[in-house]
């Protein structure tokens, strides 16, 4: 995993980001469900819609497989959706509290 130095602390990023994608300058993301939006670093957006994609794409398998989501014999995939939000647990708590919780 690559390690991101932000605001004096390093962070491991859950997914591997391309160089273009590892930006600190601020950008606005809102949750689908309540709308409500928050500003994160562009790194973190990116960790967000990867983990949302990937979360939508184990859903889509567990239901194309008839298992049930989350639980399912696909947990290497589910592992990546739990990494997404670890990450932000871990290192940006209100941007998970508006966008993930």
């Amino acid at each position: 995993m690559k390690v991101i130095e932000y605001k004096g602390k390093k962070l491991k990023l859950p997914y591997k980001l391309k160089d273009g994608e590892l930006s600190t300058e601020m950008v606005t993301r809102s949750n689908p469900f309540t709308g409500q939006s928050i500003e994160l670093p562009e790194f973190a957006a990116v960790v967000y819609d990867t983990c949302l994609e990937l979360n939508i794409a184990m859903e889509t398998l567990d239901k194309k497989t008839n298992q049930p989501p989350g639980i399912s014999e696909h947990q290497d995939g589910w592992q990546k959706v739990r990494d997404g939000l670890n990450f932000f647990r871990q290192y940006f708590a209100r941007e998970y509290m508006v966008l993930l919780d």
